[in-house]
């Protein structure tokens, strides 16, 4: 018979009478070699802290059924899904896309987004996701913003809640943007930023859209624009800079550049970085990212 003492330190008395009754005593070895960390390190820990937050839990064994019979109780009602209030009917007619997108308001736009059945991501999804930002007083005009970010495809989560940028990789924008200290304040969703996606809804299982899914939302993102009038554009993933720029190129040759919107009338500036969910994967380019966000300012701030 062996005995754990790892719990509680027993004395010499206690040790010797627990011996004497034939019981094994054993303790774990104590490493008492201290780990050192860089500052590096350090800050590895603290973003697998963020991703390693949402673990899952082990899920409790359910206990043996009584051997007697039990009396049938009624179901309860189930419990509500979520708001598919977007949502269309699986093998429903597709629509042409709405004619007048580019002679639409913010409140004709919205509207227009949230009923559009122009391809087949509209059979999926629960919530199209137009955007977020400092409400306008005026539902008809667009919010006041001079940054905008565009990201790629609403995800899981952006599906369910309607609104870009949730869970990990926008807790990771946020983080990043209250570091931005514009007009005085930090950059935040209700702050002098407007968020938003080139896909308005999420792609089956999160795969990646395809041109002809870019082509169909392309002309909501450019009447957004033209709408929100931003003075600075931060493209966010390959994606969000093929929509916009028409670039193929990979991210790391676009970086560190002020862009022009090709073949269009809008000439606000557009810088290309990574997408925050990129980051979370790829931990030492995080510097990069915040290189970005500060070319961003800089061209802000230059003189027209």
């Amino acid at each position: 018979m062996t005995t754990d003492t790892t719990s509680k330190p027993l004395d010499a008395r206690q040790r010797a009478m627990l011996e004497a009754m034939g019981i094994t005593l054993w303790e774990a070895a104590v490493d008492t070699k201290k780990e050192r960390f860089s500052d590096v390190d350090i800050d590895k820990l603290a973003i697998n802290s963020i991703v390693n937050s949402a673990a899952q839990v082990p899920t409790p064994v359910a206990a043996p059924l009584p051997s007697q019979p039990v009396p049938t109780v009624a179901s309860p009602p189930a419990a509500p899904r979520a708001s598919t209030a977007n949502a269309t009917p699986p093998g429903a007619a597709l629509q042409p896309l709405p004619q007048g997108i580019a002679q639409m308001d913010w409140l004709q736009l919205q509207a227009t987004v949230s009923s559009c059945q122009a391809c087949a991501l509209c059979e999926g999804r629960k919530n199209t996701v137009f955007g977020t930002g400092q409400a306008s007083t005026e539902p008809a005009q667009a919010p006041q913003a001079d940054w905008l970010i565009v990201g790629e495809a609403p995800d899981e989560n952006e599906d369910s809640q309607g609104e870009p940028f949730v869970g990990q990789a926008g807790q990771l924008l946020d983080n990043m943007l209250r570091a931005v200290v514009s007009n005085g304040k930090p950059l935040g969703r209700q702050s002098n930023v407007f968020i938003a996606n080139v896909l308005k809804c999420r792609p089956p299982a999160n795969r990646n859209p395809s041109p002809e899914e870019l082509a169909m939302c392309q002309p909501y993102l450019q009447r957004q624009i033209a709408l929100l009038q931003p003075k600075i554009i931060v493209a966010m993933g390959r994606f969000a800079v093929q929509s916009l720029l028409g670039s193929t190129e990979p991210l790391g040759k676009l970086r560190g550049r002020v862009h022009q919107m090709p073949s269009s009338a809008i000439t606000t500036p557009v810088i290309v970085t990574y997408h925050p969910a990129y980051l979370l994967r790829n931990l030492p380019d995080k510097s990069k990212a915040w290189a970005d966000l500060l070319l961003a300012m800089q061209t802000l701030q230059a003189p027209a």
